[in-house]
C-alpha cells in the first residue's frame, strides 16, 4: 500500500526560454531551494444562455481556453563567490526584463571620501553597476570619470581593499518568458513544468526570520508527465529530470543587512521591515482565434513600490524623509541583505518618492509606517537588484 508522498521530495530547476512558449531544457545547475510552488491550472468555461428546455447543464464539445496562475517563494540563499549568479536568476531576470550583467572584482581601491570612490586605476563602471568591500555592497550612482565613481551610500573603509564582484539586474522593455520544472519523488508521481512563465510580481522582504523573494505571475501552460502530448512545449516527451546534485545553499538570515535613504552619512539602524514590489502589470496575447494557451508576453507599465517601517529617532535623516514625503521629492534608497561576499543582495532605488510616514504610537515607541513608496526614473532605470 502505498503512503503520502511527502512535500519534501521536490525539487525546482527554472531557465530562460529562448522562444516564449518553448520549454527551456535545464541542468543539474538549474536546481533551486524554494519554500513553496503554488501552480493553479484551469480553463476558461464559457456559461450558455440558450434555452435547452432543462435546468441541467448539459455541457458543451471542443477544446477551451487554458489559464495557469502561479506564486513561488524562496529565500536569499549564499553562493560560492558575489558574481556568480542566483539559482533562481530566471525568474529575478523575468522580472526586470534585463540580461544579468557580471561586474567583475579585483579594482584596488585607493581612496573614499564620502560618497567618492577612487581606484587605482580605470574602473570601467556604468550606472547601476553594483561593487563588494569587506561586507558592503554599493551601487554606482555616477561615474564622473574614469578612476572615480560616485556611490549610492557611503563605506565604513574600503582604502586599499579591492572590491568583490556582483552580478546586477536591470529593467528592459520586454520580458523574457521562463519554464519552471517541478520534479517530486517517487519518479511514478505527477511530474509537472510550467512553459512560458511570466512573473508579474516580484517582492523583496527584509527583516523575517530569513530574508525572502516572492514570484507570482501567469505561465503559457501546465504540462505534466500523465497527460503528456507530444509537441506541448516543443518536446517529444517529457523531460526526465537531470542527474541529481547536492544543493546546500544557506539561507542568509533576515537581521543582517544595511539600509541607507537620503543623501546624508547615517543609515537607518532601526528598520522594522521593508518590501520591494516589482509589478509589470502584464497581459497575453491570449484572445487570438484559433489560440487555446497566450502566445506572447505584454508588458505593461512597471510600478515599482516600497513598504517601510522603522522606529522613530530625532535625527536628520528622519527629517529629510519627512520632507521629501510632504514636498513629494524623490530622494535616493539603498537596501543591502546579509553582510558578507556570495551571500549579499542590494536593491537601489535612485528616485523614491515616499509616503507620508504613519505615525504608529501603540508601542512605547514611536513607529513610522510610510505604506505607497513609488520609485520614478528617466526610462528603464528606477530600480537595480544585485547579487554580490
Amino acid at each position: 500500500m502505498a503512503c503520502y508522498i511527502s512535500s519534501r521530495n521536490n525539487r525546482y530547476y527554472a531557465a530562460v526560454e529562448e522562444s516564449y512558449g518553448t520549454a527551456a531544457p535545464v541542468t543539474a545547475a538549474n536546481r533551486f531551494n524554494a519554500v513553496t510552488l503554488e501552480a493553479q491550472f484551469e480553463y476558461e468555461r464559457p456559461r450558455r444562455r440558450d434555452k435547452t428546455g432543462t435546468r441541467t447543464d448539459l455541457g458543451f464539445t471542443g477544446e477551451l481556453k487554458r489559464k495557469t496562475r502561479f506564486a513561488l517563494q524562496t529565500y536569499l540563499y549564499s553562493r560560492e563567490s558575489g558574481d556568480q549568479a542566483p539559482r533562481y536568476g530566471a525568474l529575478v531576470q523575468s522580472a526586470l526584463g534585463g540580461a544579468p550583467r557580471v561586474v567583475g572584482g579585483g579594482k584596488a581601491v585607493a581612496s573614499v571620501n564620502g560618497l567618492t570612490l577612487t581606484f587605482g586605476s580605470a574602473h570601467g563602471l556604468t550606472l547601476g553597476d553594483a561593487i563588494t568591500v569587506g561586507g558592503e555592497l554599493r551601487f554606482v550612482a555616477a561615474a564622473p570619470d574614469s578612476n572615480s565613481v560616485t556611490l549610492s551610500a557611503p563605506l565604513s573603509g574600503a582604502a586599499g581593499q579591492v572590491t568583490g564582484g556582483t552580478v546586477v539586474y536591470s529593467p528592459a522593455t520586454g520580458l523574457k518568458g521562463v519554464t519552471v520544472y517541478d520534479y517530486w519523488d517517487p519518479e511514478t508521481a505527477v511530474q509537472r513544468l510550467l512553459r512560458g512563465s511570466a512573473v508579474n510580481t516580484m517582492e523583496l522582504k527584509l527583516n523575517a526570520d530569513f530574508h525572502e523573494l516572492t514570484f507570482e505571475g501567469q505561465a503559457a501552460d501546465l504540462v505534466d508527465n500523465k497527460s503528456f502530448v507530444e509537441g506541448s512545449g516543443g518536446l517529444s516527451t517529457f523531460p526526465a529530470e537531470p542527474e541529481r546534485e547536492m544543493v546546500n545553499d544557506w539561507p542568509v538570515p533576515g537581521h543582517l543587512g544595511q539600509a541607507w535613504i537620503g543623501t546624508g552619512p547615517d543609515q537607518l539602524h532601526t528598520l522594522v521591515d521593508a518590501k520591494v514590489r516589482i509589478k509589470n502589470n502584464i497581459d497575453f496575447r491570449s484572445k487570438d482565434f484559433g489560440a487555446l494557451a497566450p502566445r506572447c508576453i505584454v508588458a505593461g507599465d512597471r510600478e515599482v513600490t516600497v513598504e517601510l517601517e522603522l522606529y522613530s529617532q530625532d535625527r536628520a535623516v528622519f527629517d529629510e524623509i519627512y520632507q521629501a514625503a510632504r514636498q513629494q521629492s524623490p530622494i535616493g534608497l539603498t537596501l543591502q541583505m546579509g553582510d558578507a561576499e556570495g551571500s549579499m543582495c542590494g536593491v537601489y532605488i535612485p528616485a523614491l518618492i515616499p509616503a507620508v510616514p504613519e505615525l504608529l504610537d501603540g508601542e512605547e515607541r514611536l513607529r513610522w509606517r510610510l505604506r505607497g513608496c513609488k520609485a520614478i526614473g528617466t526610462g528603464e532605470d528606477e530600480i537595480h537588484v544585485a547579487f554580490g
